[in-house]
């Protein structure tokens, strides 16, 4: 087998016959931006300067950035390589390029004197292996969830239960609560559209839809887990259960919504950042928990009333937020208003902590080209 070929997931790359391919079939490149290939795949895991590039793929011959950005941004596309979420060319702002795909090589480039080096190694880094990054992203993901169960539990326990907060120890019970419930569903819907988010950096060519698809299969997964356990719980503590609470419809809808929104966040120029992944994926969140109770679900709060009214001795009551919209008990327009909030608050914080996560991962966050 001819020295100088290199093997990454679907393509092999012979470096002396000058060819790439896919699937056994020929992927057309021109000559700089062959050697351009060739200089990242042979390094791959380690940063390429743009300078480096200039040098050994340019020798020398003066151009700006913008042939650099369209060399990349060409080979991302015969690779079916997006920018917003990278499966072989990553982006190091100011500095260059990374390869980050794992890479074999055929034959030892000892075969060929002045062949272009590359030293077999393990997937690049922690942080840019594909499980490694699928594992982060959806960790960051439960963990954005957890943290908007604080607000929202916070948020119900103030607003929906006026009555025991007005009796010191009675009242931190409720607050402590409803905190705690919250925290516990949020990290479980967090978990689940987290990862499913995550886990589109697998599927090919790993378009928008793939992300809320993901969103939305892990929305509906949890969801759907989610209501059975609580069903199974009240029927056995109470001997009856609440009914309709949120579940897998609802689920969907909202990490769907949130897919959307972590989207939308990777098309903001510059490195990843915690603003623009709150704001995306917060009015994203917001639009797909107005939408629920519009369509007929029900989020936290529509599910709280429901037990409220299912168990009218506990201490629980959202008539409160009702008054505020003027409605006699939790109404329609209070539903939508604190589905709404809730889907902010989720949306926010989920996105929000995977723009975060997706920034540690690329050492200042990777950009498009």
């Amino acid at each position: 087998m001819a020295p100088g070929r290199f093997r990454f997931e679907r393509f092999a790359l012979d470096v002396r016959n000058r060819q790439l391919k896919r699937d056994g079939a020929p992927v057309e490149l021109n000559g700089r931006y062959f050697d351009a290939l060739a200089l990242l795949v042979s390094e791959h895991g380690r940063l390429v300067s743009k300078d480096r590039f200039l040098e050994e793929v340019w020798r020398g011959v003066p151009v700006t950035d913008e042939a650099l950005t369209q060399c990349v941004r060409t080979l991302r596309r015969q690779l079916g390589d997006e920018a917003a979420h990278p499966r072989f060319i990553e982006t190091v702002p100011k500095h260059g390029y990374r390869f980050i795909a794992a890479v074999e090589q055929e034959e030892p480039d000892a075969a060929r004197p002045g062949a272009i080096r590359a030293t077999p190694t393990e997937p690049p880094t922690a942080g840019t292996a594909p499980w490694s990054r699928f594992g982060l992203l959806g960790g960051a993901g439960m963990a954005g969830g957890g943290l908007a169960g604080v607000f929202i539990g916070l948020f119900y326990g103030f607003g929906a239960a006026p009555g025991p907060l007005q009796t010191g120890a009675g009242a931190a019970s409720v607050l402590l609560v409803l905190v705690c419930l919250c925290i516990i569903l949020g990290l479980i819907a967090g978990a689940g559209v987290g990862f499913g988010i995550a886990a589109a950096g697998f599927a090919p060519g790993r378009s928008w839809r793939w992300t809320i698809v993901g969103g939305a299969a892990g929305g509906l997964l949890t969801g759907a887990f989610g209501k059975l356990i609580g069903l199974d719980a009240f029927n056995l503590l109470f001997g009856h259960s609440p009914g309709a609470i949120t579940g897998a419809a609802e689920g969907a809808l909202i990490g769907g919504g949130l897919g959307l929104g972590a989207w939308l966040a990777s098309l903001v120029p510059g490195p990843p950042r915690l603003a623009p992944g709150f704001a995306a994926g917060g009015l994203a969140g917001a639009a797909a928990g107005a939408a629920v109770p519009l369509l007929g679900g029900r989020l936290m709060g529509g599910s709280l009333d429901l037990l409220a009214r299912r168990f009218p001795e506990s201490r629980l009551s959202l008539d409160q937020i009702g008054a505020v919209f003027g409605e006699a008990g939790f109404g329609p327009v209070s539903q939508v208003v604190t589905g709404g909030i809730e889907g902010l608050l989720f949306g926010g914080c989920v996105v929000g902590a995977m723009m975060l996560a997706r920034r540690l991962m690329a050492g200042g966050g990777a950009t498009r080209p």
